[in-house]
């Protein structure tokens, strides 16, 4: 069958492996940003710190994304747990570094400013400083994001969710009728995906950045 039939034939599987890939990533993504954000919070004020944190994020990303799930899989088994820490980890590399960056770069006299009316630490990181961080933040998150897209599919290996499992089942059993179709299906599936939560990040940077700022 040809393409198109292919999508028609498969409509509800193939919805059912976008919703479970996008939830993957955008669960990880929260979890990722989350840790990402305290290690930059706890390490940005030092040098050293600042660079070890993003060495060692550094080097998480240079382990093969087949090699981590293959790893992990004698510890924690297969389908969801091995995709969840994958992928968590994959992702902290540009929220940790931009968030340090972030941190890094805010006016040191809005900070005295703060301290000048009376604020605390606490009060000055959380209403002065990660708002100004913000910016570079939400970008280090859409790069991972980006990346992640891609990295969920090799969870498939693993038994894991999402769209990988489209693309496993037609380079297995290439030859076949439909295992170009498989293949293109999860493929497209996921680019598409990408840029769906590329845009929604470019809605909410205008609706959480100040115009002046993005400028």
């Amino acid at each position: 069958m040809n393409f198109w039939d292919y999508l028609v034939n498969r409509h509800q599987q193939l919805l059912a492996d976008s919703y479970q890939h996008a939830s993957a990533v955008f669960q990880c993504m929260v979890v990722a940003t989350l840790i990402g954000i305290v290690i930059a919070v706890v390490t940005y004020r030092s040098d050293w710190a600042g660079n070890l944190a993003t060495t060692a994020t550094s080097t998480i990303l240079t382990i093969p994304s087949l090699a981590m799930i293959g790893l992990l899989i004698p510890l924690v088994g297969l389908g969801v747990a091995p995709t969840v820490i994958s992928l968590t980890l994959y992702g902290l590399l540009p929220i940790v570094r931009n968030a340090i960056v972030g941190l890094r770069g805010v006016d040191p006299t809005l900070i005295d400013a703060a301290k000048g009316i009376g604020m605390s630490r606490a009060a000055r990181l959380f209403r002065v400083e990660l708002p100004l961080a913000w910016p570079p933040i939400l970008t280090g998150i859409r790069v991972s994001t980006q990346m992640l897209m891609g990295i969920a599919a090799i969870a498939a290996y693993a038994s894991g969710p999402g769209l990988g499992n489209e693309i496993f089942r037609g380079i297995a059993s290439l030859g076949s009728a439909n295992a170009l179709n498989q293949v293109l299906a999860g493929t497209l599936g996921i680019i598409i995906l990408a840029l769906l939560f590329d845009a929604a990040y470019v809605v909410i940077g205008r609706l959480t950045i100040p115009r002046g700022i993005r400028v």
